[in-house]
């Protein structure tokens, strides 16, 4: 489809594809979607495909004839009645992005950028990550037959990511510093030409990472939810949600906007400070921390475009702590059955929250996007379950440790 890269900042159109920010101003770049070329369609024409990310092909900055997929997207809505009743909410979904193929909602923005990646025709591809990032990368790079580069904060990588990265024949750089100061490393290797660069700073990454808010809308049949909550790291996915839905609100394909509602960890929360103090900027903060590894970010590169859905959609962030984190985590898994690793939980966590503080109505229809599975990060599911029972090898000895 035609497009345009331009500033998000200041308007600039940018017609060099490797660039990761704007000339002009040095902002971050969007994709402008031509919206005239998709006005022929309905929502029931894009049916025909199977659900997931391709689906939504007609929609994407890049030739779907050359797209390198794993079959990603089509991940589960989940109608989670019993947590919804002790949540206090009317209606509550939970969508698993953790049910993509390696385990996280990055695969969605990953095939559209090592896509772009292969029409360009780059040989090598990289990124920072805290985990999720360079799992799916070294995937898609595999896949491909692209060499892949991944800067990760030395000893702040869950070790399920770590495994995956190095599985699919990355190679694995662990850096003395946060997340932050890998990404500014990668962006400097970007800008000699040593690699192509695919954090969500690219701005064709957001562009596959938006497919989860029209495959919600799908699943619920095209009827729009009251607010649609997030876990908020590096920022690009709220802002790749709330481009998605105004792309269909332009279209006349949903009449109204939900709420967008993000969450950060308190250890990790400019957003949630700038959002607080009625900003459209924020000040990053230097020391994140938080259990939560995937959302342990400091100085997210979309923040901006974060703070401009909460505004848009009259949506709201707030912060919780690591025990409401790994509490939530813990409730959607022995209510629902649903696996999800901490940061996910994050958007369970805030709902609870937020419910609770009377800022979100208890006859809402909400959905909670949880990001990433419970097997990406094993040690700390651990670490906060009930410890290991040991019995001898007989029946009533299993009987007596069980309490039966």
């Amino acid at each position: 489809m035609n497009y345009k890269i331009r500033c998000f900042d200041c308007g600039t159109v940018v017609d060099d594809p490797f660039l990761d920010s704007c000339p002009s101003c040095g902002g971050v770049l969007t994709i402008e979607t031509d919206l005239d070329a998709v006005a022929s369609l309905r929502p029931r024409d894009l049916r025909s495909r199977p659900l997931g990310v391709w689906r939504y092909a007609p929609f994407l900055p890049v030739d779907e004839t050359r797209a390198v997929s794993l079959l990603e997207g089509g991940t589960p809505l989940y109608d989670c009645r019993d947590l919804a009743s002790k949540a206090g909410v009317r209606s509550l979904y939970v969508k698993h992005e953790g049910a993509n193929p390696t385990g996280s909602f990055k695969d969605r923005g990953m095939t559209v950028g090592v896509s772009r990646a292969v029409e360009l025709g780059c040989k090598t591809v990289g990124c920072a990550s805290t985990g999720n990032t360079s799992a799916s990368l070294a995937a898609y790079a595999a896949k491909a037959g692209l060499g892949c580069v991944v800067l990760l904060p030395s000893g702040k990588v869950a070790a399920g990511k770590l495994a995956q990265a190095m599985f699919y024949g990355a190679k694995v750089v662990t850096i003395d510093g946060n997340f932050d100061d890998a990404l500014r490393v990668v962006r400097q290797l970007s800008r000699d030409g040593t690699l192509y660069l695919l954090n969500s700073i690219n701005p064709f990454r957001p562009e596959g990472q938006k497919t989860v808010a029209f495959e919600i809308i799908d699943q619920l049949n095209f009827e729009v939810p009251d607010r649609i909550i997030l876990p908020v790291g590096n920022a690009g996915n709220i802002g790749a949600v709330h481009k998605a839905l105004v792309e269909w609100k332009t279209l006349g394909w949903i009449d109204r906007m939900p709420k967008i509602t993000g969450i950060q960890a308190a250890g990790a929360a400019p957003l949630v400070r700038a959002f607080r103090e009625g900003r459209e900027d924020f000040v990053p903060e230097p020391n994140p921390e938080t259990v939560a590894t995937a959302i342990r970010i400091g100085n997210p590169v979309s923040g901006r475009k974060a703070l401009r859905a909460l505004y848009d959609t009259g949506g709201i962030a707030t912060d919780v702590t690591d025990e409401e984190i790994l509490s939530a985590q813990r409730l959607l898994g022995r209510t629902e059955g649903v696996g999800v690793e901490p940061a996910s939980a994050a958007s369970i966590a805030g709902l609870l929250k937020l419910v609770n503080e009377g800022e979100i109505d208890r006859d809402e229809k909400v959905v909670c996007i949880c990001t990433g599975n419970v097997l990406k990060d094993p040690d700390t599911v651990i670490r906060n379950c009930e410890p290991l029972l040991n019995a001898e090898a007989t029946a009533e000895s299993v009987r007596k440790v069980i309490g039966a």
